[in-house]
């Protein structure tokens, strides 16, 4: 098979205007992607890995106002070569740019922009994490008018587990007792994290349980004898540790232990861009990476 491509200037950037889709033999557009939070942590691997993807390309780039980092050029944050997008704190400059926002920020950040993007057609990948209860049902709510990806982990590897466990609980059963251990780095400020979470709740559904019930987080003294129908949390925070997840089965005589650890953020990164590139072709709605890997 052979497929044309026709080199196009975007916002100073050259891009391939046209994909192959090998599946059906046609050519489509690639994706306008933004990232909001861009100077933070996750912000700078998400520019890194839309300059490696391609079915997208960088139309914009947010962060907070009266950062050192308006006004500047993605790459200095991304690295590789200019881009020709430059940092603004003006969300409205992603909204007239880009058809995904990909954000990784802070519960209310996140909710923010959902109320922006309300009454355009501009999808949201959210990979922010510590909403409470009421926030998620904001974000439920802007779902009913925009497409929205929302997952506590972009890693393909972690999504596959969340099927593993669902699989795993429902053959065990109530007959085996259930732990979630997580590990991350010392500057992450919630707990459980919303991946341990996740896992958890997938459990608690397959064993027809409500994790806001049986979840027990962290014991202390004398905590008497282990309620069979609970699911157990322990969080570790220390040094640069990126993301570890185990989830224990434990019956009498054995044990089941399925396991993820990142060893690099960029898997995070990439698996939300590529998110973000699915998303863009769906209706309003709200999707998990399970949805992306055709797992649901």
């Amino acid at each position: 098979m052979q497929c044309a491509f026709e080199a196009v200037i975007f916002s100073g950037v050259t891009s391939d205007s046209a994909i192959c889709n090998q599946e059906n033999n046609e050519l489509s557009t690639p994706v306008k992607l933004a990232v909001n939070g861009a100077a933070g942590r996750m912000g700078r691997q998400l520019l890194a890995a839309i300059a490696e993807h391609q079915d997208g390309y960088l139309t914009g780039a947010a962060d907070a106002p009266g950062q050192p980092t308006i006004g500047i050029d993605t790459s200095v944050l991304g690295g590789g070569e200019a881009t020709g997008v430059l940092v603004t704190d003006d969300l409205s400059v992603l909204l007239g740019s880009s058809q995904v926002i990909v954000d990784f920020t802070a519960p209310a950040v996140s909710l923010g922009v959902l109320e922006a993007v309300a009454d355009s057609e501009v999808a949201v990948v959210v990979g922010t994490t510590g909403f409470n209860p009421e926030q998620l049902k904001q974000l439920e709510a802007y779902a009913l008018k925009t497409p929205i990806m929302f997952a506590p982990n972009y890693s393909v590897g972690v999504t596959v587990a969340l099927d593993l466990l669902d699989k795993a609980a429902r053959a065990l059963g109530d007959d085996y007792d259930v732990e979630v251990i997580e590990a991350h780095h010392r500057h992450k400020v919630d707990a459980p994290s919303g991946t341990a979470l996740k896992m958890g709740d997938v459990v608690a559904k397959a064993l027809g349980r409500d994790l806001n019930e049986c979840a027990v987080y962290g014991r202390e003294g004398i905590t008497g004898s282990r309620d069979t129908q609970t699911i157990g949390f322990e969080t570790i925070r220390a040094g640069d540790i990126i993301g570890e997840h185990t989830v224990l089965f434990a019956g009498n005589g054995e044990r089941i232990e399925i396991t993820h650890r990142a060893t690099d953020r960029m898997t995070f990164a990439r698996g939300a861009i590529r998110a973000a590139v699915w998303l863009a072709s769906q209706p309003p709605g709200l999707y998990d990476m399970r949805d992306v890997l055709g797992l649901t």
